[in-house]
């Protein structure tokens, strides 16, 4: 019985002996899992921009009708750099039933590793594109037969108002790549990010020419490409916020004028921005 009872107690030794090792192994096979499993984060913000000069070639060669001003319009002509500025709307934040009227941006993102270091950003900005109004600029070509080679003030009521407002929209698709800047606790992390990109421009364009206006639909109207980087700060855990400068190229291949089949607007211009966003990550 003695000699019974030793070999039980030995069996159960060695069995807990392989019940924690088997457990250890599992932990360590867990927190290896985990490691490679990568993050998915979502950040909110607003954006400024700032837009180079560009010519903007509009033509129409339709011949179609307007009854809104009881002519025949027919022209294509450029309007040599014009220059645009952005309409922030930053008064509208505040009204949430209002929250995108503002110039808003948002990320998507997924980095590949727990170490966040590398990852993919779905990346849109909101922002506003305003021909001056008023400004003097250098015009040259046909409105209805009539050659014109000559500078002129923008009137927008009866010549031309021209505008991305609901928005320029650049959707891109982004390379992100992270470097660590301060690190002193797990609760908090600051780092250095890079985004290269490239997407398409998917505008709403206002046009207003020779007296007639249209706000068009939204439709994929060119591609753009650029460069994000900047300040990344990672906080309790889950907290997220980015202040970043970024600098792009978009070109409008075919903007709409006075609706589908009824005019076109081709024009390319340079990009800065500066954007703050905050979110979360998973």
């Amino acid at each position: 019985m003695t000699r019974f009872l030793l070999y039980c107690l030995s069996f159960i030794y060695i069995s807990s002996i392989g019940f924690a090792q088997t457990t250890e192994s599992e932990k360590i096979n867990i927190t290896e899992d985990k490691r490679k499993i990568g993050k998915l984060y979502f950040t909110w913000g607003y954006t400024r921009a700032w837009y180079s000069k560009s010519d903007i070639h509009i033509s129409n060669n339709t011949n179609r009708y307007y009854p809104e001003t009881g002519r025949t319009h027919n022209y294509d002509f450029t309007v040599y750099d014009a220059k645009a500025s952005d309409r922030p709307d930053f008064d509208q934040i505040s009204d949430l039933a209002n929250i995108t009227i503002p110039q808003f941006v948002f990320r998507v993102g997924y980095y590949f590793k727990k170490r966040k270091d590398i990852g993919i950003e779905l990346n849109y900005d909101h922002a506003k594109y305003v021909v001056n109004d008023f400004q003097k600029a250098k015009i040259k070509g046909n409105f209805n037969g009539n050659y014109v080679d000559t500078d002129t003030i923008l009137d927008p009521k009866n010549l031309l108002h021209f505008e991305h407002t609901d928005g320029a929209n650049f959707w891109m698709l982004n390379f992100v790549k992270r470097w660590t800047l301060f690190n002193p606790s797990r609760k908090i992390h600051i780092g250095y990010v890079l985004k290269p990109g490239a997407g398409i421009v998917f505008p709403r364009t206002d046009v207003t020419v020779l007296g007639t206006r249209m706000n068009n639909d939204w439709h994929v109207a060119g591609w753009v490409a650029g460069l994000e980087s900047g300040l990344r700060i990672e906080f309790l855990k889950y907290g997220v916020f980015e202040f970043v400068g970024k600098g792009a190229f978009a070109d409008y291949r075919r903007s709409l004028v006075l609706g589908k089949n009824n005019g076109t607007a081709k024009h390319h211009f340079f990009a800065a921005q500066l954007t703050a966003t905050i979110g979360f990550m998973l």
